[in-house]
């Protein structure tokens, strides 16, 4: 019997659900944290539809199903896959030459050739779901190559691709072999959506230079007479949703317990990341446990609390980047602790959303410095629990936020002495001059939501349909 098809389609990388067994051998399935999930969950509940994407699990093929009020469509990988198209091209290859090549990417024919194939197993799954004239939203880097595969499998969808990382500038990208078919596969799309601006133009840039298409400002002219729309549309939040869950009775109790379990020090700073070596969390350590050091703050006075979310662990690069990070963190914590008192607390593991909300309530400075970052949408979420008007922001400017967030304390975190003033600076600073920056970024955040993304980025791509092959060409 043929699938039902549906009018609404988003394809990601994975599902935004996690498995769990319980002792009895059952299984069930749980909401999945993190920033895509969190940024799609409003709008399919919304629009209804379906999400394609893999289950987690290799070698092991699911059939559909629903949870919460989603339909899930699972599409198998191999353990074989999981390693050449997961672990090896997107995270190996794409994701550190489009996060400024900070460590090096790997180019692999083999892990190319993986992509190759589940990017169509992807475009394939969706060509067989999707109703006549459907509406198709392809999320992120491990799926570059669908646009382009679902067109020439369904010409009659309207199609739309955001890229959730950042887009590298012309000279990072030409050292990719694949560049062109990249590019190609992004042109796919009706529409495609960057974090920020200069994504967008990079795109065009390259898409001039290395596929030969005219562009007009965002603009691209295909020869068959479609056009192609690059913009940036920066992702947000469930804005409210995250006020209102700090303002519960339980998230303001537990805030409050965090901060007396860490001896009720003045100053409560904190760091919330994925363990990602983009995510500059040598650095801003460092520049805190020389504070520390060099007497400008005391251990009874400030403490740090990172929380490092497992990620990637059969990922060499990052189990590299856990053993340092060990190891720095009992060095400084060995070198300037105190019985019952250590500068910093470091927690390397993952937590559900009402004991994150809790930690936000108990900070007075959040830290978000990474090296570079699409959006990061921790910065966000800290702001949208600051119901009072407290708290400070010590943001990297490589972050896609510090664009909107232009009130807080902005870093560049390959600084380690800026680093170091920026947090000072959030800690010294005045109440006035605090709950002044405070307003501000709540303004911006509460106000430019997830559903205001969500809606703008469709409305637009509905708009592209409208506008017809010939409008606006010269």
């Amino acid at each position: 019997m043929a699938p039902e098809q549906t009018d609404f389609l988003v394809i990601a990388n994975r599902l935004p659900v996690d498995r769990l067994v319980a002792a009895d051998g059952e299984v069930s399935w749980r909401t999945s944290p993190g920033g895509l999930v969190t940024a799609l969950e409003p709008v399919m509940k919304l629009r209804g539809g379906a999400w394609i994407g893999w289950h987690g699990a290799s070698d092991e093929e699911l059939d559909d199903f629903e949870h919460d009020g989603l339909r899930l469509v699972p599409v198998p990988l191999s353990e074989q896959e999981v390693e050449d198209y997961y672990e090896g091209f997107s995270n190996g290859t794409l994701w550190p030459l489009y996060h400024d090549v900070v460590v090096t990417p790997e180019y692999h024919r083999e892990w190319w050739d993986a992509y190759v194939t589940v990017n169509r197993r992807f475009a394939e799954k969706a060509a067989s779901l999707a109703a006549p004239g459907a509406v198709v939203w392809v999320q992120d880097y491990q799926l570059q190559l669908v646009p382009q595969m679902l067109r020439e499998l369904r010409p009659d969808l309207l199609i739309g691709f955001f890229l959730h990382i950042p887009f590298p500038p012309t000279e990072l990208f030409q050292q990719l072999p694949w560049r062109r078919q990249i590019l190609e596969g992004l042109l796919g799309a009706d529409l495609v959506g960057f974090q920020m601006p200069g994504g967008a133009q990079n795109f065009a840039r390259l898409v001039r230079q290395r596929v030969g298409h005219r562009t007009v400002k965002d603009t691209v002219f295909l020869p068959d007479g479609r056009k192609v729309i690059a913009k940036a549309y920066p992702i947000s939040i469930d804005a409210r949703g995250f006020e209102q869950l700090s303002r519960t009775p339980e998230v303001i109790a537990r805030a409050q317990e965090i901060r007396d379990s860490l001896g009720n020090p003045r100053h409560v700073l904190i760091g919330i990341d994925r363990l990602d070596y983009t995510k500059g969390l040598p650095q801003r350590l460092r520049a805190f446990g020389e504070l520390v050091s060099d007497g400008v703050i005391d251990v009874d006075d400030a403490v740090f609390v990172q929380v490092a979310t497992p990620s990637r662990e059969r990922v060499h690069q990052y189990r590299v980047l856990r053993d340092d990070i060990n190891r720095l963190v009992g060095r400084i914590n060995g070198d300037m602790g105190r019985i019952g008192q250590q500068p910093i607390q470091y927690l390397h593991t993952s937590y559900p959303r009402e004991e994150m909300a809790a930690m936000y309530r108990a900070a007075d400075v959040m830290v978000v410095t990474p090296l570079r970052d699409g959006m990061n949408l921790v910065a966000k979420e800290y702001i949208a629990t600051r119901w009072d008007d407290r708290g400070a922001l010590v943001l990297s400017e490589f972050a896609g936020a510090a664009g909107e967030l232009k009130q807080a304390f902005q870093v560049n975190p390959h600084d380690i002495n800026g680093m170091k003033q920026a947090m000072v600076d959030a800690m010294q600073a005045s109440p006035v001059d605090l709950r002044k920056r405070m307003r501000a970024l709540r303004k911006q955040v509460m106000e430019n939501d997830i559903e205001r993304w969500a809606k703008t980025f469709l409305d637009e791509l509905a708009a592209v349909r409208d506008l017809g092959p010939s409008d606006g060409d010269d």
